[in-house]
């Protein structure tokens, strides 16, 4: 007895040190398997060329755009200007303090993409996505140089030769090219496009402007040229949480297996009783940008390009057999086809309905806010030292800093009143003032901020602190602001 189990336990022994050998072996990371997508024709093929080419253009052309301003003002249709301050969208302009518009733009972009994907999935990932749509241009210029998936495999299990070399550093250096033309085209989104383009190539630009230039670049060329598929995998936290969006009615790219199964090998002029419709040839791996199997089901990877849809009705065209086997599909749908049941998508459902009316609400509350926003604003700040002086004829005067901000492209005249405060005097320093008058007439500048001194006179009260409005009023619809402060005077 003793002895079974000390050659149990010997036994034992032995197989946990074998696993933790094999374990020390295995590395920690796996190595990169690189993938070689073969180039398939057909309907999702052309919408992502569709797709690719609108995004290339708006990116590369909208910097170009002009706009015409008024003197004095940039030309640039769509421009963050930084050092002035300022965002420049057609005939909107957005300030520093206004940054609540643009947080309010990202919100909706955020809001559109989770509508999208509760419904069709990650089309985003798939056709818009700017690491897909350079990934793309990057693939489409290595087929011309390298040829197709079968040619580029070989290229790079032979053995180096001039022409191999010629092939190798024709591709790179197109790609370093479309890379330097996407960081030169950044850049013109935060400066002027002509006079940036002009001294780039001159030697003129500013450190600043080469040094971003380079970074993009650099991440261009990086992530559209070698990384690829592991941004989407392993970068960007997407794929990670977008599944929390799908439910059973969301359209994904699905192997309708209920079709496919069992797969195997087809020979022409055999029957197809007893067995799927897919003859496992592959056509659907070769074409992913990632390398998955779309037959195993949904995966982190799968970024709903929808090129195994192609490939696969391309075999299901040559063997005969119906299209469809890989689609845009809903589990739900599958299951009910797959039993035989009838099915009718439910486009009104509770999850895309909750985000379409929140892009509702948000994106009426943006256009609300841009149509309702005045093109003056105040800001007073009261004087804390000294909180208060006392006059020789027995008022009490505050200090107040000013600053009247002039959206409008023309110089504007302003009446500052004092409410709130009977019997006040007001004065502004440096400028010709109206002794005994609660009111001056104040000047801003086009597309400024115009600051002044300003002094309040009032009799002394008896509390240590009054609330007044400070308002000022302009001829122009929409050049009238206020803001209430406080006016201090000694107790007693």
């Amino acid at each position: 007895m003793s002895s079974a189990a000390g050659t149990s336990g010997a036994r034992a022994g032995e197989e946990v040190r074998s696993v933790r050998d094999q374990r020390a072996e295995q590395p920690l990371y796996a190595n990169r398997i690189k993938v070689y997508p073969r180039r398939v024709s057909g309907t999702y093929r052309r919408l992502k060329w569709a797709v690719l080419s609108l995004c290339l253009a708006v990116y590369y052309v909208v910097p170009w755009l002009r706009w015409d301003r008024g003197p004095g003002a940039p030309s640039q249709a769509v421009l963050l200007d930084l050092p002035g301050r300022r965002g420049y969208f057609l005939w909107i302009e957005i300030w520093p303090q206004e940054v609540y518009f643009i947080t309010g733009f990202l919100i909706l972009g955020a809001i559109g993409l989770f509508l999208v994907t509760s419904y069709f999935g990650r089309l985003w990932c798939g056709h818009a996505c700017p690491q897909t749509v350079w990934t793309d241009l990057f693939m489409l210029v290595e087929r011309w140089i390298e040829g197709d998936r079968n040619a580029r495999m070989r290229l790079d299990k032979a053995a180096w030769s001039a022409g191999k070399a010629v092939r190798k550093v024709a591709k790179h250096a197109a790609w370093l090219a479309i890379a330097a033309a996407t960081g030169g085209a950044w850049v013109f989104y935060f400066a002027d496009a002509p006079t940036t383009f002009v001294e780039i190539f001159s030697g003129e630009a500013s450190a600043s402007v080469y040094v971003f230039v380079g970074l993009f670049t650099a991440a261009t060329y990086t992530f559209a040229g070698w990384a690829r598929e592991q941004v989407c995998t392993y970068m960007c936290p997407w794929p990670r949480f977008q599944a929390a969006m799908f439910d059973e009615h969301s359209f994904i790219v699905t192997y309708r297996r209920w079709r496919g199964e069992p797969r195997g090998k087809h020979k022409a002029g055999t029957g197809w009783e007893g067995r799927g419709g897919c003859v496992d040839c592959g056509g659907c791996v070769a074409a992913c940008p990632t390398g998955i199997d779309i037959r195993d089901g949904q995966q982190l990877e799968c970024i709903g390009c929808g090129l195994c849809i192609d490939a696969c009705n391309e075999v299901m065209d040559k063997v005969g057999r119906p299209r469809g086997l890989v689609a845009f599909d809903t589990l739900a749908a599958q299951d009910a086809r797959a039993a035989g049941r009838p099915h009718v998508h439910p486009w009104l459902r509770l999850r895309p309905m909750v985000y379409a009316g929140l892009l509702a609400v948000v994106a009426g509350a943006m256009v609300a806010a841009l149509a309702l926003r005045s093109d003056t604003e105040l800001h007073v700040l009261r004087d804390r030292a000294p909180l208060y002086v006392l006059l020789s004829d027995g008022s009490v005067r505050n200090g107040y800093t000013v600053k009247i901000l002039n959206k409008a492209r023309e110089q504007r005249s302003y009446v500052l009143r004092v409410d709130g405060l009977p019997g006040a005097r007001l004065a502004v320093v440096g400028e010709d003032a109206r002794p005994g008058e609660g009111q001056a007439v104040l000047v801003a500048r086009p597309d400024s901020v115009a600051t002044f001194r300003v002094h309040v006179a009032a009799p002394r009260g008896r509390g240590d602190s009054v609330p007044v409005t400070f308002r000022v009023d302009g001829r122009a619809r929409g050049a009238s602001a206020s803001q209430v402060t406080s006016f201090v005077s000694p107790r007693g």
